[in-house]
Parts: structure tokens; C-alpha cells; sequence
């Protein structure tokens, strides 16, 4: 009986020490200490391979941007017929080079552009083909933005950015934060560029110049990985037999105790 209560403390001091330290749960622990000057800019998403596209050209005369704007039919099935809704704007996919295939102006390059630029250019290459009072007024969206967020959240998933910006502490907060297991320090952003090569960067959550950083905002198909702690991974390779290994501890633990109570 004198050896269960040292063991009881033992896997006391074990499990407290397993969870860590506080000190690397909060998030941005240097804000005091950190420039913030170099922030202040407006992020502007470009335009990246496989990004999805609705281009939509205005004019005062509706005839004049009839032909730049490419419509495709909705199917929809009611009971045995099939029908089509309200016409919806052609997108384009962008290819590996960059380039869509526009109406009448034929390819165009918009790959590495921002959507102003975008916008602009294709104003310039429409204009000779309406007439010169016309004045077009092109809006380009981007309707594939994604990014995905797996590992150590309470919800993983691949989420759209609708307004095409998003900060990794936003991409972080759909996705539910970390769990108490996830390394705040060691957290993978898997990026590709517009030439396919892909990187690995790490982001570290506790030290606030992260908002300084070129990972702070994400381009869109960023991937997020939250690395589980060292309890997490240990625990996840013993699998079934650590809850087995507890079971088989406190029966021991109780039948020693119930063969002292009646022997002594």
C-alpha cells in the first residue's frame, strides 16, 4: 500500500507536465515590441494558373457590351423535363501561361496581374471595337478563391473567400483556432507559385511579427497544416492500448488496495 500513493502522484506530476506550458498558447506575446509601420498597405490578390474568372464589361449602350459578355444557360430538371434558368456569365479558367481566350480581342494575358490592372487592360484592348463615345467599365472577379486549413483545428476544411483577402488568423478562425494541441510556434503554410514550384514556410502564432510578414495575407489554394505537440503524436502512435494501459493501472491499483484492506 506505501508504493500506491508515490505511484498516484508520479502520474499526477506525468499528465501536468504532458500539457505544457501556458507560455506558448497566446497568440502575438511581443505586440508591444513590434513596428507595425511597415503594415500599413492594402492587400490586392493577383491573378494566379487555374484561378476561375467572371468578367463583366459595362456600357451605356447595352448592344456595345452584348458581345463581351458571354452567358451560358442554368439546366435544372423539374419532374421528368429539363429546363434552363436565367443565364449566367461565362467564366474563364486561366491557363499554366496565364492567359484567357477573350471574346473578339481573342488571348489575353492577366496572369500576375491584380484585378485593377486586369481591369484596366482589358478596357484599353476592348475600346476599338465599340464606339469611341462608349467609355467600358470592366469588373473582374475572382470566383475559385480557396485556401484549406488541416491538422490540429476544430473544423479542417477548404473554405472560399468571397472577398478575395484573408489574413491567416481569419483562415485559422473559420476553421474553428487550434486546439490545445496544435504547436502555435510551428505552424506549415504550403504555398505554389504561379510557376508550380512549391514551398513550405513556418508561422509562428506567439511572435507578432508575423503581421509583418509575406504569409500574413494568403493567396488563394494556400494550404494550412497546425502540427500536433509532441503529447499529441506520442498519444496518437499508442492508439488503443493507452487507454487499455490506464484500464489495466487502476484495476491493479484497486485490487491492491482491496488485498490490503483485508489482510491487514
Amino acid at each position: 500500500m506505501k508504493f500506491i500513493k508515490p505511484m498516484i502522484v508520479a502520474a499526477t506530476v506525468a499528465m501536468l507536465a504532458s500539457c505544457g506550458t501556458t507560455k506558448d498558447v497566446p497568440y502575438f506575446q511581443n505586440s508591444e515590441n513590434v513596428d507595425l509601420s511597415s503594415s500599413s498597405y492594402l492587400y490586392d490578390a493577383r491573378i494566379m494558373p487555374k484561378d476561375q474568372l467572371t468578367i463583366t464589361v459595362s456600357t451605356i449602350n447595352d448592344e456595345a457590351a452584348a458581345p463581351f459578355n458571354m452567358t451560358v444557360p442554368t439546366p435544372y430538371t423539374v419532374g421528368q423535363r429539363s429546363s434552363y434558368s436565367q443565364a449566367m456569365l461565362q467564366s474563364y479558367l486561366v491557363d499554366n501561361n496565364g492567359k484567357i481566350n477573350f471574346p473578339i480581342v481573342g488571348v489575353l494575358t492577366v496572369g500576375g496581374l491584380t484585378k485593377a490592372v486586369a481591369e484596366a487592360m482589358i478596357a484599353q484592348r476592348i475600346q476599338p471595337y465599340i464606339n469611341e463615345a462608349e467609355r467600358p467599365i470592366v469588373t473582374v472577379r475572382m470566383t475559385g478563391y480557396q485556401i484549406s486549413v488541416i491538422g490540429e483545428v476544430s473544423r479542417p476544411g477548404t473554405f472560399t473567400v468571397s472577398r478575395e483577402k484573408i489574413t491567416v488568423l481569419e483562415a485559422l478562425a473559420q476553421a474553428g483556432d487550434l486546439t490545445i494541441w496544435g504547436q502555435r510556434k510551428n505552424v506549415q503554410l504550403i504555398r505554389e507559385d504561379a510557376n508550380g514550384q512549391k514551398s513550405i514556410h513556418i508561422i509562428d502564432l506567439t511572435d507578432a511579427n508575423l503581421i509583418n510578414s509575406p504569409y500574413y495575407y494568403l493567396q488563394q489554394n494556400d494550404v494550412i497544416y497546425v502540427t500536433p505537440n509532441k503529447v499529441k503524436a506520442q498519444n496518437s502512435s499508442v492508439g488503443s492500448m493507452t487507454t487499455l494501459w490506464f484500464s489495466a493501472t487502476s484495476i491493479l491499483i484497486s485490487l491492491t488496495s482491496l488485498l490490503y484492506n483485508m489482510l491487514k
